[in-house]
């Protein structure tokens, strides 16, 4: 559970720090994903997740 924690807060510090930095660009962003068909979204979503769940595999062999 702490390492369910320490990731989601990680993803917090990086999407915070995204946020200060380049705000413009973010509102910029989420324009352009308002655009995008939710089935292109999904697909995306479900790529970054495996892509993720990869990742977490790789480091923690």
């Amino acid at each position: 559970m702490s390492d369910f924690l320490a990731a989601v807060g990680l993803v917090l510090v990086i999407e915070g720090l995204l946020y200060a930095l380049l705000p413009e660009s973010m509102k910029r962003m989420m324009i352009e994903v308002a655009t995008i068909p939710g089935s292109n979204l999904r697909v995306g979503g479900l790529l970054a997740m495996a892509i993720g769940v990869g990742i977490v595999w790789m480091v923690r062999a």
